[in-house]
């Protein structure tokens, strides 16, 4: 190093030489912070809540839309077997119609019998195709939600899309922000002696999150329990490198 190049510094401006091991402690639990903060806004992206709603939607839609369906086949099903019937009694009606009035037959009797079937072939087909207006009359609200549902359903499906990329975007963001912060907390982390950086990372599991902590006048930032009168005076005689935990919670204090 020149006589013109000073010692490294860490991210708030002092030279690396000049910062203690509890120091970078701190540094490290700042950047450990902020990844948990970060990772807590990727998890609760209000976009996730938004788009399982919009799945729910697609699910009540899609399981509704499948009764919907069995109904409309059943009706479906009715409509074709009263128009087969239908059609067969057309068809038998014509029939004798054209040998009534075809000369092919002269027997009063006969002519009687086939007069009177017609009749009721006519009275049969009204039923019928009074039947049929019935079933098609329930059929109309069936199409008519089938065809409101595919409405609602590309609206949802285009709700997801936009949704997933917003999701995307966001996480693409904060993932972005997450490596930046790990790389950080790496630096820092080289300067901290490997016992005392796995003894923060118990305590830090143990604690929520929080494994080291300031001491902010006569409390800890951890707890943020004053210390007592003879406990903060130990603390501040203590050799800046001490490590010393808090009475309360039992993080590491630092002062």
């Amino acid at each position: 190093m020149t006589s013109g190049e000073g010692a490294p510094e860490t991210g708030s401006g002092v030279p690396d030489a000049a910062v203690g091991p509890l120091a970078r402690l701190l540094d490290v639990q700042d950047h450990d912070t902020v990844v948990d903060q970060l990772r807590h806004r990727r998890a609760t992206l209000p976009e996730r809540a938004e788009l399982a709603d919009v799945d729910r939607r697609l699910g009540a839609l899609e399981a509704r839309t499948k009764e919907v369906r069995v109904e409309r086949d059943e009706f479906g099903d009715r409509q074709a077997a009263l128009e087969q019937q239908i059609g067969a009694s057309r068809g038998r009606r014509d029939t004798l119609e054209k040998r009534m009035y075809g000369g092919q037959v002269v027997a009063a009797r006969e002519l009687q019998a086939m007069n009177e079937e017609v009749k009721h072939l006519a009275r049969h087909i009204d039923e019928l195709e009074d039947r049929e207006i019935e079933v098609m009359e329930s059929l109309e609200p069936l199409d008519g939600e089938l065809q409101a549902g595919e409405v609602t359903r590309d609206a949802l499906d285009k709700d997801a899309q936009r949704l997933r990329a917003a999701i995307d975007t966001a996480e693409r963001a904060l993932d972005a922000e997450i490596a930046e912060q790990t790389r950080a907390r790496a630096a820092a982390a080289s300067g901290v002696r490997s016992e005392l950086l796995a003894r923060y990372e118990q305590l830090r599991s143990k604690l929520g999150g929080t494994g080291a902590a300031r001491l902010a006048g006569a409390s800890c930032s951890g707890c943020h329990l004053t210390l007592s009168s003879m406990e903060l005076d130990r603390v501040r005689k203590a050799p800046p490198d001490a490590v010393i935990t808090c009475e309360q919670c039992g993080r590491i204090l630092v002062h």
